[in-house]
């Protein structure tokens, strides 16, 4: 049987064919659903595509442009062709063909592709780099993320040990919490010094972890009811994800930060992975070394976030 690629345009009647699509994916997560990417859809002209295998949906390409380039996708940390089990190496070729042919008579020149780390895949699914390579695409972009294997023996460094025990004399408590004003203006303030602000406004925060309960959770450090440090946890089942890491002067004198992770990572044992984030600057060419000594300091290792340039 001849097998045929098709696509269509994304349109919001799709949501649900689109949400069912990257639910049973091999490599998508909640990021990549209609309700989180659609959260800012103002900020980004949409270019999503939907693809079938012989009529059947199987995967999703959520884009948005800018002039002649689309991105897979602007607003999320990775996007790239999220699928299902039932597209094959071979199929994935042909997708990559009906993409270009079709991005090709948009006018699009080029795309920009996010892909997703293999360590948030639910199954081994790498087929979209094949294909990227047989598309003549190039690695222009290489970031490097910390991620901890929570299967294997935890290794603390010494000098972590030391600091989480710091904390607990010290009297600091971790819990969850829902205040995430108060942590939004502790993550705003701790940014500040270096020159950035948080991607999310503390509005889109709760609207995003009331849409997503249970999914999206603020871990808190405390010490006589004052926030010393705070971590925002992405629950994507098998790996979970800390969003953002912040530290008061008083959280860091006393490890607090250092005693949050560490309950965090305890209350994930179960799962396979934790992330810390990346640590690189500058399109990621330029490596904070003290960011990613914290990291690794808890057993934490690198994985890659790669970015291709696909010239159409």
């Amino acid at each position: 049987m001849n097998t045929t690629i098709s696509l269509k345009i994304y349109d919001a009647d799709d949501a649900a064919v689109w949400d069912q699509i990257v639910m049973q994916s091999c490599n998508g997560t909640f990021l990549h659903v209609r309700d989180y990417m659609d959260y800012h859809k103002e900020r980004f002209d949409d270019s999503s595509l939907i693809l079938f295998r012989n009529e059947k949906p199987v995967a999703v390409f959520p884009s948005n442009r800018v002039g002649s380039t689309v991105t897979s996708h602007g607003g999320l940390t990775y996007g790239g062709l999220v699928h299902t089990v039932d597209l094959g190496t071979h199929d994935t070729l042909e997708a990559f063909a009906a993409i270009r042919e079709h991005y090709l008579a948009e006018g699009v020149e080029s795309v920009t592709y996010k892909a997703v780390p293999h360590v948030f895949h639910r199954l081994p699914s790498q087929n979209d780099l094949y294909a990227l390579t047989c598309a003549g695409a190039t690695l222009v972009r290489r970031d490097t993320s910390s991620v901890l294997h929570l299967e294997e023996p935890l290794r603390y460094s010494k000098g972590r040990k030391w600091s989480i025990n710091k904390a607990r004399k010290c009297g600091i408590s971790a819990r969850r919490s829902d205040d995430f004003e108060t942590f939004h203006v502790l993550l705003t303030h701790v940014l500040e010094k270096f020159g950035t602000v948080p991607v999310h406004s503390c509005a889109e925060l709760r609207f995003l972890a009331d849409r997503f309960p249970g999914r999206i959770v603020l871990y808190v450090a405390e010490r006589d009811g004052t926030l010393l440090a705070g971590t925002l946890v992405y629950d994507f089942g098998h790996i979970v994800h800390t969003q953002y890491m912040a530290n008061s002067e008083e959280g860091r004198d006393q490890g607090a930060l250092d005693f949050l992770l560490a309950e965090v990572v305890a209350a994930y044992r179960d799962r396979k992975f934790l992330s810390f984030g990346i640590s690189t600057e500058e399109q990621g060419l330029r490596l904070n070394t003290g960011l990613v000594a914290q990291k690794e300091a808890f057993g934490a290792r690198t994985v890659v976030h790669d970015f291709y340039r696909w010239r159409l």
